[in-house]
Protein backbone atom coordinates (compact mmCIF):
# COMPACT_ATOMS: atom_id res chain seq x y z
CA UNK A 1 0.00 0.00 0.00
CA UNK A 2 1.24 3.54 -0.76
CA UNK A 3 2.44 5.53 2.05
CA UNK A 4 0.78 8.54 3.47
CA UNK A 5 2.61 9.69 6.17
CA UNK A 6 2.41 13.31 7.01
CA UNK A 7 -0.91 13.62 4.70
CA UNK A 8 -3.96 15.07 6.47
CA UNK A 9 -7.47 13.76 5.22
CA UNK A 10 -10.70 15.54 5.97
CA UNK A 11 -13.82 13.40 5.96
CA UNK A 12 -16.50 15.48 5.48
CA UNK A 13 -20.09 13.58 7.26
CA UNK A 14 -23.28 14.22 9.25
CA UNK A 15 -25.71 12.33 11.15
CA UNK A 16 -27.13 9.12 9.03
CA UNK A 17 -23.48 8.30 7.15
CA UNK A 18 -23.18 5.00 5.85
CA UNK A 19 -20.83 3.47 9.10
CA UNK A 20 -18.52 1.21 6.73
CA UNK A 21 -18.33 3.99 3.92
CA UNK A 22 -16.23 6.14 6.87
CA UNK A 23 -14.84 3.52 9.34
CA UNK A 24 -13.00 1.37 5.74
CA UNK A 25 -11.89 4.73 4.04
CA UNK A 26 -10.83 6.18 7.58
CA UNK A 27 -8.94 2.83 8.80
CA UNK A 28 -7.12 2.76 5.19
CA UNK A 29 -5.94 5.75 5.34
CA UNK A 30 -4.64 5.59 8.95
CA UNK A 31 -3.01 2.60 7.76
CA UNK A 32 -1.36 3.94 5.24
CA UNK A 33 0.26 6.59 7.74
CA UNK A 34 -2.49 9.66 6.90
CA UNK A 35 -3.91 12.03 9.55
CA UNK A 36 -8.11 11.82 9.53
CA UNK A 37 -10.55 14.98 10.88
CA UNK A 38 -13.87 14.36 10.93
CA UNK A 39 -15.37 17.72 9.31
CA UNK A 40 -19.32 17.79 10.18
CA UNK A 41 -21.50 20.97 10.17
CA UNK A 42 -22.10 20.83 14.26
CA UNK A 43 -19.34 19.92 16.98
CA UNK A 44 -19.60 16.74 19.12
CA UNK A 45 -20.36 13.54 17.28
CA UNK A 46 -22.05 12.62 14.38
CA UNK A 47 -23.92 8.69 14.38
CA UNK A 48 -24.14 6.40 11.50
CA UNK A 49 -27.16 4.74 10.11
CA UNK A 50 -26.10 1.72 12.38
CA UNK A 51 -24.47 3.27 15.48
CA UNK A 52 -21.38 4.19 14.37
CA UNK A 53 -20.12 7.19 16.56
CA UNK A 54 -17.38 9.64 15.20
CA UNK A 55 -15.78 12.55 17.34
CA UNK A 56 -15.86 16.11 14.67
CA UNK A 57 -13.09 17.11 14.90
CA UNK A 58 -13.84 20.71 13.15
CA UNK A 59 -16.70 22.18 11.91
CA UNK A 60 -17.46 22.58 8.16
CA UNK A 61 -17.85 26.58 8.75
CA UNK A 62 -14.16 26.47 10.25
CA UNK A 63 -13.08 24.01 8.08
CA UNK A 64 -10.14 25.36 5.39
CA UNK A 65 -9.33 23.23 2.63
CA UNK A 66 -6.19 24.79 2.11
CA UNK A 67 -5.27 22.58 5.74
CA UNK A 68 -5.88 18.90 3.99
CA UNK A 69 -4.10 16.78 1.34
CA UNK A 70 -6.92 14.97 0.13
CA UNK A 71 -11.26 14.98 1.10
CA UNK A 72 -13.08 11.86 1.79
CA UNK A 73 -17.03 11.97 1.63
CA UNK A 74 -18.80 9.09 2.99
CA UNK A 75 -22.66 7.94 1.74
CA UNK A 76 -25.74 7.67 3.25
CA UNK A 77 -28.79 8.93 1.94
CA UNK A 78 -29.29 11.44 4.95
CA UNK A 79 -26.16 12.39 5.71
CA UNK A 80 -25.19 13.27 1.96
CA UNK A 81 -28.98 15.01 1.69
CA UNK A 82 -28.39 16.73 4.70
CA UNK A 83 -24.43 18.03 3.47
CA UNK A 84 -25.36 19.12 0.28
CA UNK A 85 -28.07 22.17 2.62
CA UNK A 86 -25.12 22.96 4.71
CA UNK A 87 -23.73 25.80 2.63
CA UNK A 88 -20.39 25.25 4.13
CA UNK A 89 -19.40 22.24 3.16
CA UNK A 90 -20.70 22.79 0.09
CA UNK A 91 -17.89 25.38 0.01
CA UNK A 92 -15.60 23.04 1.64
CA UNK A 93 -16.13 20.17 -1.34
CA UNK A 94 -15.75 22.89 -4.27
CA UNK A 95 -12.32 24.33 -2.50
CA UNK A 96 -10.79 20.80 -3.13
CA UNK A 97 -11.84 20.61 -6.56
CA UNK A 98 -10.62 24.59 -6.68
CA UNK A 99 -7.22 23.49 -5.77
CA UNK A 100 -6.49 20.33 -7.50
CA UNK A 101 -6.58 18.37 -4.31
CA UNK A 102 -7.64 14.34 -4.54
CA UNK A 103 -11.56 14.05 -3.25
CA UNK A 104 -13.57 10.61 -3.19
CA UNK A 105 -17.05 10.02 -3.13
CA UNK A 106 -18.35 6.66 -2.36
CA UNK A 107 -22.19 5.96 -2.99
CA UNK A 108 -24.54 8.94 -2.47
CA UNK A 109 -22.05 11.40 -1.35
CA UNK A 110 -21.75 12.05 -5.18
CA UNK A 111 -25.16 14.19 -4.61
CA UNK A 112 -22.88 17.04 -2.47
CA UNK A 113 -20.31 17.04 -5.63
CA UNK A 114 -23.81 18.44 -7.71
CA UNK A 115 -24.35 20.24 -5.18
CA UNK A 116 -20.43 22.13 -5.54
CA UNK A 117 -21.18 21.93 -9.09
CA UNK A 118 -17.82 20.31 -9.70
CA UNK A 119 -18.78 17.29 -12.11
CA UNK A 120 -19.41 19.22 -15.31
CA UNK A 121 -16.94 16.70 -17.71
CA UNK A 122 -16.07 14.50 -15.26
CA UNK A 123 -16.86 10.73 -15.07
CA UNK A 124 -17.95 8.82 -12.16
CA UNK A 125 -19.94 5.92 -10.49
CA UNK A 126 -22.28 6.46 -7.19
CA UNK A 127 -25.31 4.28 -6.07
CA UNK A 128 -27.60 3.57 -8.78
CA UNK A 129 -30.44 6.00 -7.91
CA UNK A 130 -28.28 9.02 -8.61
CA UNK A 131 -27.57 8.67 -12.35
CA UNK A 132 -30.15 10.76 -13.52
CA UNK A 133 -28.54 13.22 -11.15
CA UNK A 134 -24.67 13.05 -12.02
CA UNK A 135 -25.76 13.01 -15.87
CA UNK A 136 -28.12 16.35 -15.05
CA UNK A 137 -24.94 18.04 -13.38
CA UNK A 138 -22.74 16.99 -17.01
CA UNK A 139 -21.08 13.34 -15.54
CA UNK A 140 -20.55 10.74 -17.44
CA UNK A 141 -22.09 7.86 -15.32
CA UNK A 142 -20.72 4.22 -15.15
CA UNK A 143 -21.89 1.11 -13.15
CA UNK A 144 -18.68 -0.05 -12.01
CA UNK A 145 -17.03 -0.66 -8.33
CA UNK A 146 -14.53 2.21 -8.72
CA UNK A 147 -14.25 4.87 -11.11
CA UNK A 148 -11.38 7.25 -10.78
CA UNK A 149 -11.11 10.67 -13.17
CA UNK A 150 -8.12 13.02 -12.27
CA UNK A 151 -8.12 12.55 -8.56
CA UNK A 152 -11.65 12.11 -8.24
CA UNK A 153 -12.10 8.36 -7.01
CA UNK A 154 -15.88 7.15 -6.68
CA UNK A 155 -17.83 3.78 -5.59
CA UNK A 156 -21.53 2.43 -5.47
CA UNK A 157 -21.84 1.01 -2.25
CA UNK A 158 -19.78 -0.63 0.89
CA UNK A 159 -19.51 -3.80 -1.46
CA UNK A 160 -16.72 -1.58 -3.36
CA UNK A 161 -14.86 -0.82 -0.23
CA UNK A 162 -11.76 -2.54 -0.58
CA UNK A 163 -11.46 -1.22 -4.48
CA UNK A 164 -12.38 2.26 -3.29
CA UNK A 165 -9.69 2.15 -0.35
CA UNK A 166 -7.13 0.91 -2.52
CA UNK A 167 -7.83 3.53 -5.20
CA UNK A 168 -8.50 6.12 -2.77
CA UNK A 169 -4.75 5.74 -0.95
CA UNK A 170 -3.23 5.67 -4.87
CA UNK A 171 -4.41 8.95 -5.51
CA UNK A 172 -3.84 10.52 -1.82
CA UNK A 173 -0.23 9.78 -2.63
CA UNK A 174 -0.11 11.21 -5.78
CA UNK A 175 -1.06 14.97 -4.10
CA UNK A 176 -2.59 16.66 -6.22
CA UNK A 177 -3.96 16.59 -9.92
CA UNK A 178 -3.75 19.60 -12.35
CA UNK A 179 -7.23 18.37 -14.26
CA UNK A 180 -9.19 18.09 -10.76
CA UNK A 181 -10.35 21.53 -11.26
CA UNK A 182 -14.50 23.34 -11.08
Amino acid sequence: MSTLTGKRVAFLATDGFEDSELTSPWQAVTDAGAAAIMIAPDSGSITGKKGHEQRVDVTSDDADAAEYDALVLPGGVVNADDLRLDASAVRFARDFFAQHKPVGAICHAAWLLVEADVLGGRTLTSYPSLHTDLVNAGATWHDEEVVVDAGLVSSRTPDDLPAFNAKLVEEIAEGRHAAQTV
